[in-house]
């Protein structure tokens, strides 16, 4: 369906939100009023229409890892989720070190066509933090965010050298915040609950030393940075000061560490091993007040699928990783009281910003613009049944739970993709 109404709904926009129907036809806006004639209407009653989510940080496995995801099953949990975009993590196999693995994501996202995937690049070959990529061909093939995720670059000459080339290119380095020496062999947020379990326990110093480096780097280089799934409230404070100096980073939490205490792990249940690891209560509203003051620019999901057989596992051999596509804004609305505009900034507005796609993501809704939107609500209850996610994998730590807020319909280039929640391809 191409062209339609989506009729009752509230518009969400920066400069304020407005009760009118909005028409779309042949992928763009092309009146928010009352006049539609005969096209077929699809209903907002009750719900907000923003321009559609922007994840920054989705794991989608393939090439390599289509047992666990492939990038049609993700993106269609992607549209489930309200995402019109979404940038895929390059901890794929082979990695996303060269321009013909990243062409491949990019055309394979586009045959799908349920939401534009957008293909991260590593910082270092193979993602082993020894030598760097091809930044200039890379970026010329389009990149605009490049990662280690799932590692963090340890040596700091390193990522010094890759900073230094990102300020030349006008791409933007994400960092992945963990001193790998610090982890070996734990599961587990340090503290009195892993002390209690005799397990191997993940410092927040883990995090927050090389947090405090890449920052001095950033002030050293000048060049931007943007740090993934900040989780303890230290990292909130530093990122929060370093702000307040000026310089140009970026940050995002995810929606399970807004939402999930590190005590949930005491029942051994691998759903609940994450990296970097569920954190304390503290940590927990010391990230919400980071999203709720704007120290926090984005959530973004760190949607990592697993095979049961992988998450079936012992504890301690199990991967690291949840499901969040399809539930982020049900999580995020539940665990904390937004503004529908300060969900709209941190969920489609900032990221699209932040990914370089505010050319056509994260829009206003308004006639002439791309018709990429979200139509979502805060009231209606979910329950989340593992049964009925769409992704390929069953991961999802909120299984049973019920949460409030749910998205109605997603629209991508014009077409419906999603309705009454429900993909239609």
């Amino acid at each position: 369906m191409k062209s339609f109404v989506l009729r009752g709904g509230t518009i969400v926009n920066p400069d304020g939100n407005t009760e009118t129907d909005v028409v779309v036809r042949d992928g763009f806006v092309v009146a928010a009023d009352q006049s539609h004639g005969d096209l077929p209407v699809i209903d907002a009653t009750g719900c907000y229409i923003s321009s559609g989510f922007v994840d920054l940080h989705t794991h989608l496995r393939e090439p390599g890892k289509e047992e666990a995801e492939t990038i049609e099953t993700g993106s269609r949990a992607a549209a489930r989720g309200g995402y019109t975009a979404v940038v895929a993590m390059p901890n794929t196999d082979p990695a996303q070190d060269a321009v013909h693995v990243v062409d491949f994501v990019r055309s394979r996202g586009e045959r799908v066509g349920l939401c534009e995937v957008l293909p991260s690049g590593c910082i270092t070959i193979g993602r082993m933090g020894q030598q760097l990529v091809p930044f200039a061909a890379l970026a010329k093939a389009g990149v605009h965010l490049f990662t280690d995720d799932g590692n963090g670059v340890q040596d700091p000459l390193i990522m010094r050298r890759a900073l230094e080339y990102a300020g030349e290119l006008g791409v933007v380095l994400a960092q992945h915040c963990e001193v790998a020496r610090l982890t070996e062999g734990a599961v587990m947020h340090e503290g009195a609950c892993c002390s209690s379990l005799g397990l191997p326990g993940w410092p927040a110093l883990a995090e927050e030393l090389m947090l405090h480096r890449d920052i001095e780097l950033v002030r050293l280089t000048g060049a931007p940075m943007h740090f993934l799934h900040l989780s303890t409230a230290r990292s909130v404070e530093m990122v929060r000061q370093a702000k307040l100096e000026g310089l140009p980073i970026t940050a995002e939490v995810t929606p399970h560490h807004l939402s999930l205490v590190d005590e949930l792990l005491t029942s051994f249940d691998t759903v609940f091993k994450v990296n970097p690891p569920l954190r304390t209560r503290g940590d927990i509203e010391a990230l919400k007040g980071g999203v709720l003051d704007g120290t926090i620019d984005a959530v973004a999901t760190d949607h990592a699928p697993h095979s049961d057989h992988a998450k079936e596992q012992p504890l301690d051999a199990a991967p690291p990783g949840m499901l969040g596509l399809e539930t982020a804004l049900g999580v995020l609305n539940t665990s904390m009281t937004l503004s529908p505009r300060r969900i709209a900034e941190v969920l489609s507005w900032n990221p699209a910003r932040i990914a370089n796609v505010a050319d056509r993501q994260g829009r206003p809704v308004v006639v002439g613009e791309p018709a990429n939107l979200a139509v979502w609500d805060t009231t209606s209850a979910l329950v989340v049944s593992r049964d009925h996610l769409v992704s390929k994998s069953r991961n999802t730590p909120y299984d049973g739970m019920t949460l409030r807020g749910r998205v109605r319909h997603t629209v991508f280039r014009g077409e419906l993709v999603v309705k009454d929640g429900e993909a239609l391809k």
